[in-house]
């Protein structure tokens, strides 16, 4: 079991091909692992070992009879359980979906099956993949492997636990509000939003079961313990939908650069409105100090600030994702709409990302319209970043995993923040730029603090550059940082 328990994705792969092991001992040594320490982590919440084996045994066989799957050729994978499984319970965490099995896989699921790989079971989330931390009523709290007493993130928590923990080496999650990044950074593994839709989103829930419609913001990305798995598993997941296949191909760039010499890097680590705990920031400031060396820094200035992208994406967020949140809080957010506009008429300040919030969830097509046009404004600000820079460095988040926090709700919690109580939704703020400008980025893990938890580094690159974030990541654990596995159990 430990033996293959923190291989890479590709390093299994090889081991398949040299016939070093099979699908079916890689599939058992998985499964052997999740029973023995799933129990105190609930990362994994439906399991499909038989089929899992069946597979496997087909996968071996085609292998002995010089067959090839595909590019996942006989790899066990876990799935978040907001992406539809055939013959699988899938509920996005929502006790009315227990009973939820769905006849086709979603797209990213299905692409992946027809690369060989082998489904064992589906990771928690939040409700409806809505919230930073991953526990609900049908399936319970899932524990961080680096300190169980603390969140693994969300939404695709259970994802990220899945892979820090050893379970399986590869993932598929989904990201709107850093729901990739997040759990990443609160679990020290890798973690890739991609461009705003080169991955089919069809099968994801929400929307609802059986939803065609590609949903604004989101998107479906792969977490693991190298950035090089990360590449593997978006070729094979990204491509146009069936809808549009007919018409056009996607054909992702190349990196920009190939060594580390040749990237021009901008960093931004400073912004008043959501300030980084002290214990994140050393260790990203040390990333930065060992980069000095090797790769071309370029001062950008100060062309961003979060006071303008943040309010833009928090309205466009709530837009998607309000009717999914929870009756009360809708219900309290339309009683605090009048008072956020009267305050506004009158100059009174308020907080940004509540306001903003509280618009976003009740806002008109209209305002919508006024929304996207402003968003489309920040996709040809950032298109003219680019030209100048290859990676802008931003901290995922302002604090490390915090201690599991499941009462109240998302307006109400506080987070910590070198002593002082931040709000809670401040977890939007550094990851709004790449989602709102639909910009490719990849969570990277550059370091763990003196108390022993992970942080990650967000590297967001230009529109469709995802294989340049990708490699930069890939480069920079040569030099800082890289996947390290907890000390669990």
């Amino acid at each position: 079991m430990g033996e293959l328990s923190y291989r890479s994705a590709s390093e299994c792969l090889a081991l398949l091909r040299n016939g070093e092991t099979s699908s079916l001992e890689l599939v058992d040594s998985c499964i052997a692992r999740i029973e023995a320490l799933n129990p105190e982590l609930n990362a994994v919440v439906a399991k499909d070992y038989e089929r899992a084996r069946e597979s496997a045994r087909a996968a071996d066989s085609a292998r002995s009879n010089r067959e090839d799957l595909g590019a996942l050729h006989g790899l066990p994978m876990t799935i978040k359980d907001a992406l539809e499984t055939e013959g699988l319970v899938t509920t996005s965490g929502a006790p009315e979906l227990r009973n939820h099995v769905p006849t086709e896989n979603a797209v990213a699921v299905q692409r992946a099956i027809d690369a060989g790989a082998i489904i064992l079971g589906k990771t928690n989330l939040p409700i409806y993949a809505g919230d930073w931390q991953t526990f609900n009523a049908l399936y319970g709290r899932t524990n961080n492997p680096w300190d169980v007493t603390r969140t693994v993130g969300g939404s695709s928590g259970g994802a990220a636990a899945s892979i820090a923990a050893g379970f399986v080496p590869l993932e598929i999650g989904s990201d709107i509000g850093g729901s990739i990044r997040t759990p990443a950074n609160y679990c020290g593994v890798y973690g890739h939003k991609p461009s705003h839709g080169i991955v089919p989103a069809r099968g994801h829930i929400p929307g609802p079961p059986g939803t065609k419609s590609e949903p604004d913001l989101a998107v479906i990305g792969p977490l693991a313990r190298t950035a090089g798995d990360l590449r593997l598993a978006l070729d094979v997941m990204s491509g146009p939908d069936a809808l549009e296949r007919d018409g056009w191909a996607l054909e992702l760039l190349p990196p920009r650069a190939e060594q580390l010499k040749d990237f021009r890097v901008a960093y931004w680590l400073d912004d008043p409105l959501c300030p980084i705990d002290s214990k994140v920031r050393d260790e990203l400031e040390a990333t930065i100090e060992a980069l000095r060396p090797h790769v071309k820094l370029v001062d950008i200035g100060a062309p961003l600030q979060l006071e303008k992208i943040v309010p833009l994406y928090v309205r466009l967020l709530l837009g998607v994702i309000g009717t999914d949140m929870p009756m009360p809080l809708k219900l309290l957010t339309r009683i605090l709409l009048p008072y956020y506009a009267l305050a506004e008429r009158l100059g009174i300040k308020t907080d940004l990302v509540t306001n903003n919030a509280v618009r976003g969830m009740h806002m008109s097509h209209g305002d919508w319209n006024r929304a996207n046009e402003g968003r489309t404004h920040l996709r040809w600000q950032c298109h003219e970043l680019f030209q100048g820079i290859d990676v802008l460095l931003t901290p995922v988040g302002p604090v490390t995993a915090f201690p599991h926090q499941t009462g109240g709700n998302h307006l109400s919690r506080r987070i910590i923040v070198n002593g002082e109580k931040r709000p809670y939704m401040d977890h939007v703020s550094w990851i709004a730029l790449a989602t709102a400008a639909f910009l490719p980025a990849t969570s990277a893990p550059v370091g763990v603090t003196p108390d022993g938890l992970p942080v990650n580094m967000q590297i967001i690159g230009p529109h469709l550059g995802d294989k340049t974030t990708i490699r930069f990541a890939e480069l920079l654990a040569e030099v800082r940082g890289g996947f390290q596995a907890p000390s669990f159990p």
